[in-house]
């Protein structure tokens, strides 16, 4: 019995050499590979445009974290000899945490202001003895400056403020923030470190024989300063506080920020710069109390000034929390018109007038709550 075997052949293709069937049609394969190969590129360089829009994404978004966290800072052009012929010490001192060194000027009292008329008679006479008995002050403000500027401040206006302290017999402490600092520079922190500088100035003041230390903050050197009073000891640290067009950083404070600069979505940018930005700072929203500083009530007296036409720190997180405080010295003016810590321009004698009154209060409190100064003065 015998087998026959029909051979499988290509659909196509006919038993007689393999030959093409009739209408059948065959594409040469050097076409197909080529249209193949031109689909890869395509694929490939669609990948690649892809790829490069993510890294460009990525890298401008860091770019713009680098520089919230890096603000650029004008240096300084005066001091206060040059300025208001005030004589000064140059002050260096740890932040608290020991992370940064702070550099600041510390302006002693006007001694003479107190001094008794014949004293002064006798001094202006040449008499050494009493010439050489000033009277110390053991009041100091510390000023606590703005994001993007220095010690100087010189729109607040700060040398101004500083002279008009010295007269009021107020030691004076300025000093620069590490963002600010020109001989040792440190990243922005939306006031974690800033607090712990500021903690330390008023240390500072401290061991300079200050028994009272009034904190006045500008812009987020205001917010700083709340930062700063949430500390567990800072009641005994801090006497009072002056915030002068408070500024409380938050993603929404920091959108709206760099909005005036640069008009970014607000996806993907805030996300991205929240994610970049502990890459620079080592710290992030989280760490920044913003919320607990909207809910405390502090028990030192708090002065709140701001503006109504303020487009860089909205009123309402100032009016919030100047509604919390419950300490009977603590107060708030809303300036009609002022403009982002371009209070004192707007208003300059109602501005010194208000803030005299608010440390004369202060004072007056402060000394009526010490029993030594009350023992001594019967």
């Amino acid at each position: 019995m015998s087998t026959s075997v029909t051979p499988m052949l290509p659909a196509g293709f006919t038993p007689q050499g393999f030959l093409p069937s009739p209408g059948h049609s065959l594409k040469p394969p050097g076409r197909t590979i080529g249209r193949t190969r031109r689909r890869h590129a395509a694929i490939a360089v669609v990948s690649a445009f892809m790829a490069l829009l993510f890294v460009t994404l990525i890298a401008f978004h860091g770019y713009v974290a680098w520089i919230v966290a890096h603000p650029y800072v004008a240096p300084l052009t005066s001091n206060p000899k040059i300025a208001k012929g005030l004589d000064y010490t140059d002050a260096v001192f740890p932040s608290k945490s020991g992370r940064t060194t702070v550099h600041g000027w510390y302006i002693a009292a006007d001694a003479a202001a107190l001094l008794p008329a014949k004293t002064i008679a006798a001094a202006a006479g040449g008499d050494d003895q009493a010439a050489a008995a000033p009277v110390a002050s053991d009041r100091t403000v510390v000023f606590s400056h703005g994001y993007g500027a220095n010690r100087e401040e010189t729109w607040v206006p700060m040398y101004d403020l500083a002279a008009l302290l010295h007269r009021l017999h107020y030691n004076v402490l300025m000093f620069d923030y590490g963002y600010a600092s020109e001989a040792d520079r440190s990243p922005a922190t939306g006031g974690v470190e800033e607090a712990q500088q500021l903690l330390a100035a008023v240390q500072y003041a401290r061991s300079q024989g200050a028994e009272q230390v009034v904190v006045w903050g500008f812009s987020m050197g205001a917010g700083t300063a709340l930062q700063a009073a949430l500390q567990t000891d800072a009641s005994d640290d801090i006497d009072a506080l002056i915030l002068d067009s408070l500024f409380l950083p938050s993603p929404e404070s920091l959108f709206n920020n760099v909005r005036q600069y640069l008009d970014l979505p607000r996806f993907p940018s805030l996300p991205l710069v929240q994610l970049m930005l502990p890459f620079w700072t080592g710290t992030s929203f989280n760490q920044i109390p913003a919320q607990q500083v909207m809910q405390t009530s502090y028990t030192i007296p708090t002065f709140i000034m701001h503006g109504t036409d303020d487009v860089k720190a909205p009123i309402a997180t100032a009016e919030h929390i100047a509604s919390s405080q419950l300490n009977p010295l603590s107060r708030e003016w809303v300036v009609q018109g002022g403009k982002h810590e371009l209070l004192f321009q707007t208003r300059p004698k109602e501005y010194i007038q208000r803030a005299a009154l608010f440390l004369s209060q202060v004072d007056a409190d402060w000394k009526s709550n010490q029993p030594t100064l009350t023992a001594s003065a019967t």
